[in-house]
C-alpha cells in the first residue's frame, strides 16, 4: 500500500520582503534580552559560590551508617534491579540482629545513571541518594566506589530520609496509626523500637 504524503500549499514558505530581512526576529531576541536586563539575575559564580540542592536532589548513591555501621542487610535488591549494572555485592554472615551484612560492597560511578531504583526497592532506607554532585575521577579504578568509601552518617542524610518518607507515602500522619510492635520485621523497626516509639502516625 502506497503511502500518500500530502505536499504543502504553494506560497506556505515563501517570505515577505519585511521577513526577508528578518528584522522581526532579532527585534524580538533584542527585546527579550533588554527585558531580562532589569530583572533578578539567577546566574551562580560556580566553583565559587556552592550550589544548595533540595532534598528531592537524586545525586551521588551513598549507604546509610548507623553507630557506625551499614544499614543494610545484603538483600542484592539494588544490585538486581540496577539498569546499567553498577553495584556489585556479597553477603556474608553476622552476630548482629540483621544476620547478613555486605562484605563487599561497591558502585561504579562511570556506570551508574542516578535513575534511583536502588533508593526505591530498598526495603531498609540502607541506600539513598546524596546531594553531592560534584566529583571527579582520574582513573577508572577511582570511580568504583567501595563500601569505605560510600557509608555515610544517617543524620547527613535526614533531609532526604524525611523527604523519601512523606514521597512514599503522601497521607503520612493523616490517615492511619501504625503500631511497630505488631510488625518488627526490619532493621529499621527494631531500631526504632528501642528509641522508644511505639506508634507512627
Amino acid at each position: 500500500m502506497a503511502i500518500r504524503i500530502k505536499a504543502a500549499p504553494p506560497g506556505e514558505r515563501k517570505l515577505k520582503w519585511w521577513e526577508r530581512l528578518y528584522f522581526p526576529a532579532i527585534l524580538s531576541g533584542l527585546g527579550y534580552t533588554l527585558g531580562r536586563i532589569f530583572k533578578r539575575k539567577f546566574t551562580v559564580q560556580y566553583p565559587e559560590e556552592p550550589i544548595i540542592l533540595g532534598p528531592e536532589f537524586r545525586g551521588r548513591p551513598v549507604l546509610v551508617a548507623e553507630n557506625g555501621k551499614e544499614r543494610c542487610v545484603a538483600c542484592g535488591l539494588c544490585a538486581r534491579v540496577c539498569p546499567p549494572f553498577a553495584i556489585h555485592m556479597q553477603a556474608a554472615e553476622t552476630e548482629d540482629p540483621k544476620e547478613r551484612y555486605p562484605a563487599v560492597f561497591e558502585i561504579n560511578m562511570l556506570r551508574c545513571i542516578y535513575c534511583g531504583l536502588c533508593e526505591e526497592v530498598c526495603p531498609e532506607e540502607a541506600i539513598v541518594m546524596s546531594p553531592e554532585y560534584d566529583f571527579v575521577f582520574r582513573s577508572r579504578e577511582a570511580a568504583i566506589y567501595t563500601k569505605e568509601r560510600l557509608l555515610v552518617e544517617r543524620k547527613d542524610l535526614e533531609p532526604r530520609l524525611k523527604w523519601l518518607a512523606k514521597m512514599r507515602n503522601p497521607q503520612f500522619g493523616k490517615r492511619y496509626r501504625f503500631r511497630i510492635t505488631n510488625n518488627v520485621h526490619s532493621v529499621k523497626a527494631r531500631s526504632m523500637v528501642k528509641e522508644g516509639y511505639e506508634e507512627v502516625y
